[in-house]
C-alpha cells in the first residue's frame, strides 16, 4: 500500500507543477501518459483525455468506471505561496493548485485501478482521466465518451471526504434581455428597460419550485449579473441579465426553460446549454448499498461535475473537502489519499454488480 501511496503523491506533485487550466491540459496529460507507460499500463488517449481498460475485459460483464479530471481553475489572487510549486508541510499536507480538486481523486483512483487489476471481480474496470471538467467543455468527457465501451455505473473522484454524493444538482445558465426605447432622461420620453424588467426580476427572486429533493433541496434560481445603460442622462433601451439555475432531479432543464418563458412577461430568454442535467443514483443500487454497509452516509451535492454528462448511474466519492476547491492555498492531506485508496479497494473488492 505504501508504494502505491508514494506513487500517487509523486505523480500529484508533478501534476501540480504542470499548469493545467481548463482547455490547456496538454502538458499535464503528457505527464500522466508518461507515468502510465512507466507502470506498464496500455492506455487510450483522445485529446487530453486518457483511459485504461482491464486486461480481462469481458463484454458479458457489467462495467464500472473510475473517473476524475486533470484540469484546474485559474489560481485566485490571494494565494500566499506559488500555486504551481508543490510543498509538503507537517509531513502530511500537500499544497498546490488542483491538489484537492481533483488531483487527490485522480491519483487515488488510478492507484486503486492498479491494485484492483490483480483482484477477483464480476465486473470490468475502466479508469478515465477527463479534461475540461471545470468548464464543462466539449473536449472533455463528452469527447471521450463515444470512444468508451458501455458503462453501467461510475465513481467520480471529486472531493467528498469519502462520503458518497448520490445526487448532484444540474446547471443551466440563461441570458435574459429586456428591451425599451432610448430617450433623454430629462424629458418624459423613451421606455426605460430597467423599469420594464423589474416585475420579472422580482418574480425570479420570489418564485419557489414546488418539488424539493430530500438530498438536493429545491431547484434554485439566482440572478447573478445585471447590465444596463450607457450614461446618466440616457434612458436605457436594453437590460441584460444572467440567471443561474440549479435543478434537482425533479426538473429537467428544458422544462424549467419553457416554464420561465411562459411566466416572464417582458424578457427574451436564451439558454446557453441544456446539457448539464441533475443526476442521481438509487439507494438500492449495489454500489450505494456497499457504501452503506461500510458505514458511509449518502448526501446531495450542490456542485457540478462530469456526472452531469454521464447517461448512466454514478456517485461522487473522493478524498479531500469540497470547501477547499477553488480556494487560495489549496491542499490535500497525504493521509486522505492513503485512506481513499484503502477505502476504494475495500469498496470494490466487496462489490457485486
Amino acid at each position: 500500500m505504501e508504494q502505491y501511496v508514494n506513487d500517487a503523491v509523486e505523480l500529484l506533485k508533478r501534476l501540480i507543477a504542470t499548469p493545467s487550466v481548463s482547455r490547456d491540459e496538454g502538458r499535464a496529460a503528457d505527464v500522466m501518459a508518461e507515468h502510465l507507460r512507466m507502470w506498464g499500463l496500455p492506455f487510450g488517449r483522445e485529446g487530453n483525455n486518457l483511459w485504461l481498460g482491464c486486461p480481462d475485459w469481458d463484454n458479458n460483464r457489467p462495467t464500472l468506471m473510475l473517473n476524475a479530471h486533470i484540469d484546474t481553475v485559474k489560481p485566485v489572487a490571494t494565494w500566499t505561496r506559488d500555486p504551481y510549486t508543490p510543498s509538503i508541510e507537517d509531513g502530511d499536507t500537500l499544497y498546490g493548485l488542483g491538489a484537492n480538486d481533483c488531483g487527490g481523486g485522480l491519483v487515488a483512483t488510478l492507484q486503486t485501478y492498479r491494485i484492483m487489476l490483480g483482484g477477483a471481480r464480476n465486473y470490468n474496470l475502466l479508469w478515465v482521466c477527463s479534461a475540461e471538467e471545470e468548464v464543462s467543455g466539449k473536449d472533455g468527457f463528452s469527447r471521450v465518451l463515444p470512444l468508451l465501451p458501455k458503462i453501467d455505473v461510475a465513481i467520480v473522484g471529486e472531493p467528498t471526504a469519502m462520503q458518497p454524493a448520490t445526487a448532484e444538482k444540474g446547471l443551466m445558465v440563461i441570458d435574459g434581455y429586456v428591451h425599451g426605447v432610448s430617450g433623454h432622461a430629462a424629458r418624459e420620453e423613451g421606455v426605460n428597460a430597467i423599469y420594464e424588467a423589474l416585475d420579472d426580476l422580482q418574480w425570479l427572486r420570489d418564485y419557489k419550485f414546488r418539488k424539493s429533493s430530500p438530498l438536493l433541496g429545491p431547484t434554485k434560481m439566482t440572478v447573478t449579473v445585471v447590465e444596463s445603460g450607457i450614461q446618466h442622462n440616457v434612458v436605457p433601451d436594453l437590460l441584460h441579465f444572467v440567471l443561474d439555475v440549479r435543478t434537482n432531479e425533479f426538473y429537467q432543464n428544458e422544462f424549467v426553460f419553457e416554464f420561465l418563458r411562459k411566466h416572464l412577461k417582458k424578457c427574451e430568454l436564451k439558454a446557453r446549454s441544456f446539457r448539464l442535467h441533475s443526476s442521481s443514483i438509487s439507494h438500492d443500487h449495489p454500489l450505494v448499498q456497499r457504501c452503506l454497509q461500510m458505514g458511509k452516509t449518502p448526501f446531495g451535492s450542490p456542485t457540478l461535475s462530469d456526472q452531469a454528462l454521464m447517461p448512466f448511474p454514478s456517485l461522487k466519492l473522493g478524498p479531500g473537502q469540497s470547501s477547499r476547491s477553488h480556494s487560495a492555498d489549496e491542499f490535500i492531506r497525504i493521509s486522505e489519499i492513503r485512506d481513499a485508496i484503502s477505502m476504494y479497494v475495500r469498496l470494490l473488492t466487496g462489490l457485486h454488480l
